[in-house]
């Protein structure tokens, strides 16, 4: 075993877990890019990954992967940065351990990463909301597990993986009720529910405990609903609903679009951004600074108060009488 397998052994057996302690998402993204890595270094140098050393992640090839990624991949400029990151955690790690690669690894810690451009987020009016919640068919389980598991995330705005992980004693419908997750970087919150929310729960949970499984949102079987299974039964209902709203039709809407539905349903109603930011998990108000973009009700407040006085507020509308426009010209 040369240095970069004992080194790639003691990241993910014993550093990322005991002393970073990542999430099994971001131990599962790491690996995989150091196995995608180590799959090109070994088809474009003819050497079998086993032979791979530090003497060959030289900052040329590093880069050379990253393109790859995507020119072959057809990733985008964020996945090429979230790989270089699992680069660099690993070789940021073995750097003190061998410092005759420190020349090498150096060069590797240095490579920006590319810059990308930040979309306007996606998000559903009040309109397609109504649309969406009614599309689920409540005479089958399924379908009213869906209409749960809907109400709750756009009220809540809870990211997807949290809503996988919710079990039976994360939901409470006593007095001050609320929903209680342990999110992204281990933050644990509280996110308090409405009533037409705990409404929708008490309903969907009475009928709940009668199915195997500790996880809220199960399958048949008692076992949690994956990523995948969340998405595709969105998609379901987004085609269900897009018949009544032909608006959601050019929308790419995913569950993340949910959160963010939560989070502008807020803004809307003057909730401070700090605020939306502790609702949402965030650790800071850079995330949620993306809202205020997003937002054309505050970027045409802004216009309107940049008008003289003597013009009326709002989107100019000519008279309906054209002859009497002229004269007043």
């Amino acid at each position: 075993m040369n240095a970069l397998a004992s080194c790639l052994q003691s990241y993910f057996t014993t550093f990322a877990h005991t002393q970073r302690d990542l999430s099994v998402n971001t131990i599962a993204s790491y690996r995989d890019t150091w196995r995608l890595l180590l799959k090109y270094l070994a088809a474009t140098l003819g050497a079998h990954p086993d032979a791979i050393d530090f003497d060959l992640l030289t900052a040329a090839n590093i880069t050379g992967f990253l393109d790859n990624l995507e020119r072959e991949r057809g990733n985008c400029a964020k996945t090429r940065n979230a790989r270089l990151t699992a680069v660099r955690a690993v070789l940021g790690r073995a750097l003190p351990d061998h410092p005759e690669h420190a020349a090498t690894i150096t060069q590797v810690l240095a490579i920006p990463p590319k810059r990308t451009v930040r979309k306007v987020i996606a998000f559903l009016t009040a309109q397609e909301v109504d649309a969406l919640l009614v599309a689920p068919d409540r005479s089958t389980w399924t379908g009213r597990r869906d209409h749960a598991l809907l109400v709750l995330t756009v009220q809540t705005g809870l990211r997807v993986s949290e809503v996988c992980s919710l079990t039976h004693d994360d939901i409470h419908l006593g007095t001050g009720p609320y929903v209680a997750c342990t999110g992204k970087g281990r933050r644990q919150r509280i996110t308090p529910l409405t009533k037409a929310t705990v409404d929708s729960m008490k309903a969907y949970l009475a009928e709940r405990v009668t199915h195997p499984g500790t996880a809220l949102f199960s399958g048949p079987q008692g076992r949690p609903l994956s990523r995948d299974a969340l998405e595709n039964r969105l998609a379901k209902h987004l085609t269900t609903a897009t018949a009544t709203c032909p608006s959601l039709a050019a929308k790419h809407i995913t569950m993340h679009a949910l959160r963010h539905t939560a989070a502008m349903n807020l803004l809307a109603a003057g909730v401070d951004v700090s605020v939306i930011a502790l609702w949402l998990g965030h650790s800071d108000t850079h995330s949620t600074d993306a809202y205020l973009h997003a937002d054309m009700t505050i970027k045409q407040a802004a216009i309107d108060r940049t008008r003289p006085p003597e013009i009326k507020p709002g989107t100019y509308k000519p008279q309906a009488d054209i002859l009497a426009w002229l004269t007043a010209l």
